[in-house]
């Protein structure tokens, strides 16, 4: 039997957004496990092996950290209808980095006054460097018109086509979407402010949202937890012996993203692909965990 696709986020999660909009596109029942909005996460890191970012996917004993792995697994299981095609992934990127940077700073210029001092030391101790809510206002009104920007790029895509990807969804407009639904979510004054003159980006605003997000169950973390127990990892994808960091399957090795919240996580090598590396945990109480990382923003090294 297939195990339960179970995603850990929170609502207002901007990057839970794009695995959540892929479940409605392909019209997935999933399970919901709501976590913290900042540490302990007790019933996600024992998954993880210390991986504190949200969201994050599992299918049993199977765990997909960062949303490039989690929407290429997706994709992987559910290929009906095809979302990632083209440069989609370069799209994603962007989205993620350049785009979403531009978000953080608009968003907290608007709402920083309402943030609660936990979450400020939370988010410190997450990117290992002061979370200046007044470099963050003072930057607003620029980053609104780089924000602006981003976004006249989405209006430009969408010059003859309902969504980036044509006339059907693509990851494209997943991924882009993120950052025009967590503005509206957050400020919504200010994104319809930011987006006046684009009426083509704000009918797909509107299309995005009438995608759902398929077929929603709430769960419990102890719910994934014995999910993950009950479980043995899936076949793991062919290693590639030309990869140029010469690492063997089997090799003690750490795993840590390059932007923020880089503290490494250690396990035993299963595979590493062009798009993936894959580590074993062997944990008391869950047993063999697989768990998954995409290669771009993440460096993976031996173990000392």
């Amino acid at each position: 039997m297939t195990p339960e696709l179970i995603l850990h986020h929170y609502d207002s999660s901007p990057f839970s957004e794009k695995p959540r909009v892929m479940f409605g596109i392909k019209r997935l029942a999933w399970a919901s496990v709501i976590q913290p909005v900042i540490m302990p996460k007790p019933e996600l890191v024992p998954l993880t092996g210390g991986y504190r970012r949200i969201p994050v996917l599992q299918a049993g004993a199977d765990i997909y950290c960062d949303t490039q792995v989690i929407l290429a697994e997706i994709e992987a299981r559910a290929p009906e209808p095809p979302v990632a095609r083209g440069g989609d992934w370069a799209v994603n990127i962007w989205a993620d980095r350049l785009f979403f940077q531009a978000t953080v700073a608009v968003v907290f210029g608007e709402i920083g006054d309402s943030v609660p001092d936990a979450f400020v030391k939370d988010r410190e101790a997450l990117s290992g460097r002061p979370f200046d809510m007044g470099a963050m206002k003072a930057a607003a009104v620029p980053m609104q018109a780089q924000w602006r920007a981003h976004a006249a790029w989405i209006e430009s895509g969408l010059s003859s086509t309902e969504f980036l990807g044509g006339s059907t969804p693509s990851l494209a407009d997943v991924a882009a979407y993120m950052n025009i639904w967590w503005l509206s979510a957050a400020a919504r004054a200010k994104a319809d402010e930011l987006l006046d003159g684009m009426p083509r980006t704000r009918a797909w605003r509107t299309r995005m949202a009438g995608l759902g997000h398929g077929e929603r169950r709430e769960a419990t973390g102890r719910e994934a937890l014995d999910a993950a127990r009950a479980n043995e990892p899936s076949p793991a994808p062919g290693h590639d012996a030309c990869d140029p960091l010469d690492l063997a399957p089997g090799e003690a090795v750490t795993v840590s993203a390059d932007d923020y919240g880089r503290d490494p996580i250690a396990g035993r090598l299963v595979a590493l692909t062009p798009e993936r590396v894959v580590i074993a945990r062997e944990t008391p109480d869950l047993g063999r965990l697989h768990v998954h990382f995409p290669r771009i923003g993440y460096a993976v090294a031996r173990a000392t």
